[in-house]
This record gives structure tokens, C-alpha cells and sequence, in this order.
């Protein structure tokens, strides 16, 4: 079974992490939580807590078969810290899935990654990823290789189906 690394903050878009979560936990995969600490707390827009599994100086691209960017607020303040950029270009370097929905794919501009991949994203995000390089749909999900990515939680039915099929 695959091990998948889920990274997000404070402002998540409660919804784009538990959904998928669910679905791939439900299929005997395995997701870590991470954020700059193990055992932080961490609250949804919409109210949800979480606690993180272990903290971004701990975990390494090598350890896992797949990383996970939830929505919301969260990409937007993640995009600003290097190192997770730096996971998040490790794990397109290594053509290993990726799986970002609604405002996610912000981290992949920071990588200077994003030229020539097919990809969607939120409706305010799709310019940001035109101008850095992307062929962009407007689509309830893209698959592009292993990077699969989608608009918003109506297109999480269609995101989780994607994210499966990868883990399969």
C-alpha cells in the first residue's frame, strides 16, 4: 500500500483535505499530516481541527509514494516557506503523483515547474498558472502524468477517483 504525505496549515479548505484523505485511508493507503511540527493543531476554514503526524524538517520525498495539497488559505502561506516548495518540486522532479485541488497548484508556480504541464486549478489561479507556463482547463479534474489536479470541492468525486486510480 502507498504512504502519502498531506501538507497544509491553518485555513485549509476543510473539505479538500478530509475528503480525500477518507477515500485514500478507505482504499488501505496511508496519509501523514504535515506541518513545521508533529503534534501542532491546525483549524480548517470551516472549523475542523487536525493534528499534524510529524513536521516538514522530518519528512523526505524518498519516504512516500505520493503527496497531497489540499485548498483553501493554506497553499498561499505554504508557498512562502522553501522547504515546502522544495518538497513539492522533489516529488515532480521524480515524476512520483502529486495531487492538488482549488488553490493548491500556487505551490507548483513557486517551483519553476509548471511550463508545459496540463493542469486546473481554482478559478483565480488558472491565470497564475497560464502566465508561469501551463496549458490550463477548466475541468472538474486533469490528469497530467502523475500530477493530478482540480477546481473545488464540487469536483472532489472526480479528484479522489484520480488519486485512487494513481495509488492503484
Amino acid at each position: 500500500m502507498s504512504k502519502v504525505v498531506a501538507i497544509m496549515t491553518n485555513d485549509v479548505e476543510d473539505i479538500e483535505y478530509t475528503s480525500p484523505h477518507d477515500a485514500i485511508v478507505g482504499a488501505g493507503h496511508t496519509v501523514d499530516l504535515v506541518e513545521d511540527t508533529a503534534n501542532k493543531s491546525l483549524l480548517g476554514k470551516h472549523g475542523t481541527k487536525y493534528t499534524t503526524d510529524k513536521g516538514i524538517d522530518d519528512v523526505s520525498a524518498d519516504d512516500y509514494d505520493a503527496l497531497l495539497i489540499p485548498g483553501g488559505f493554506s497553499p498561499d502561506q505554504l508557498r512562502a516557506d522553501d522547504r515546502y516548495v522544495n518538497l513539492v518540486k522533489t516529488f515532480l522532479l521524480a515524476d512520483k503523483p502529486v495531487f492538488a485541488i482549488c488553490h493548491g497548484p500556487q505551490l507548483f508556480i513557486q517551483t519553476g515547474l509548471v511550463k508545459g504541464r496540463t493542469l486546473t486549478a481554482y478559478t483565480t489561479v488558472r491565470p497564475d498558472l497560464y502566465y508561469a507556463g501551463g496549458i490550463v482547463k477548466d475541468q472538474s479534474v486533469v490528469v497530467d502524468r502523475h500530477l493530478v489536479t482540480s477546481r473545488t470541492p464540487d469536483d472532489l468525486d472526480d479528484f479522489n477517483h484520480e488519486i485512487l486510480a494513481q495509488l492503484a
